[in-house]
This record gives C-alpha cells, structure tokens and sequence, in this order.
C-alpha cells in the first residue's frame, strides 16, 4: 500500500497525497507517468502517460468493452456521451495527477477527486437520453467471466441520476466529488495542468490550511480558470489534440 508522507494537508474535501507525479496500482498502469508517442486515444496526457499505449487501443470509437466492463449493455453509447465517458477513463488510466486522490484502502483506486460542477452538467447533458442498468458502475452489476452483466432494467441516464451531480457522485462511486469551488476543480481537459497548482496543498507553507484555501481561490479566480468560456477553450484543444 501507498504511504502517504507525514504532514499531508487534507484541502477542498478531497484526499490528496503530498508525493509528487506518480501512478495509481492498477494493472494497466505504469508505476510512474512516462511520455508516450502510441497513444490512440487520450492524447493529453501522452508527454506524461499512466497508462501505455496499447491499452488506449480500446477506447478508439466505437468503444464497447474496456478492460471487462462493457459500455453498450443497455446498447451502444452515443457519440456525446461516450466522449465524457472517455475523459473519465482517460483521467483515472492515464493522468499522471490522478494519483494525488489515491485511496488509501484501494491503491487501484481513487478516492473524491474534484470535478468541476459545469463538466458534471455537460457530462449529464450528453448522456441523459442513453441507457444504462447500474448506478453504481463499481458495485450495481454482477460479474462473471464474461465481464458485467445488468441485474436491473435499462432506463435512461436522466432517469437514473436525475442531474450532473447524482451522475459525478454515483456512476463510479466515492472516485469523484463535485467540488463547491468553479475554479478549484478538475475538467478532465487541458486546463487542469494548469489548475493543479491551487489544487495540491503546499507543504513548505507556513500559512493554515484555511488561509491556503482562500488565497488559491483567489489566485484561480484572477487566472480566469473558473469561467466557463475557460472550460469551452480547453475543451477545443483537447479535441484538436485528439484529431492530430
């Protein structure tokens, strides 16, 4: 098990590990985040990659099955949809930031990393009109060799999660919160490089944790990264990212 260093300061709600860039302990991820030109998909994170190139391979369009879990149980995604359900699995395989909400009962896993409210909301609008048979994708299907299979009926997203932050805070489990800040937060794009810096406490500070919170507040605010046209920006590189 990981153990996280003396000291660590526990900000914004979220389990945050004072160590520096390193890998969670699944099994398609590296120990540490490397470069990686192989890439198919996820492309954002190929200067500092978690995962390996190959494993990408199952998330180029259409995606139906990663590692054991089918996605098209209750039919295939749509194109909107399975956009957002790539960044999530690209964030948790290959973010070499991920790490930093390890959960320290399961170092496969993550535990509470922030997501900003506006990309639950898009995430649910993209979604709503898809099926799915599970709230909980962790715990709500059985498993056999075959990978999940659905013990409950198909209903639609916005049936089953009701809003953007029944969806952020249910689908995987306790992995993401949604964070009470708009700039404090992850995106799942090329923005969070840059918001990491007010996201992960300061050791070398002698100021109180409070005191630390509210001035990354302000900092992030006056970065402009907590406007939506920020998100929208990020969000177009990201795709051209992809594209290349």
């Amino acid at each position: 098990m990981m153990k996280l260093a003396a000291g660590c300061l526990f900000v914004l709600f979220s389990i945050v590990s004072c160590h520096k860039d390193k890998c969670l302990d699944g099994k398609d991820h590296r120990k540490y985040p490397s470069s990686d030109p192989n890439m198919k998909e996820c492309t954002i994170y190929s200067n500092s990659s978690c995962c390996y190139g190959n494993f990408t391979e199952q998330l180029v369009s259409p995606v139906l099955i990663v590692d054991h879990t089918h996605w098209d149980r209750c039919g295939k995604l749509s194109e909107k949809c399975e956009v957002f359900m790539k960044k999530i699995e690209c964030f948790y395989q290959c973010s070499p930031h991920a790490a930093h909400w390890i959960n320290p009962n399961y170092t496969a896993g993550i535990l509470l990393a922030p997501l900003c409210l506006n990309f639950c909301d898009n995430w649910f609008e993209a979604c709503k009109n898809d099926l799915t048979c599970a709230r909980n994708w962790l715990t709500d299907f059985d498993w056999n060799y075959d990978g999940n299979h659905c013990r409950n009926s198909c209903v639609p997203y916005s049936q089953m999660y009701k809003n953007g932050r029944g969806l952020c805070q249910s689908m995987w489990g306790q992995s993401f919160m949604v964070s009470e800040s708009p700039c404090r937060c992850l995106r799942l794009d090329g923005r969070d490089e840059v918001v990491m810096k007010y996201l992960l406490p300061d050791k070398d500070t002698d100021s109180s944790a409070s005191e630390e919170v509210h001035s990354d507040e302000r900092s992030c605010q006056l970065e402009g990264l907590g406007a939506v046209a920020g998100e929208e920006k990020a969000g177009e590189e990201s795709v051209v990212l992809k594209q290349e």
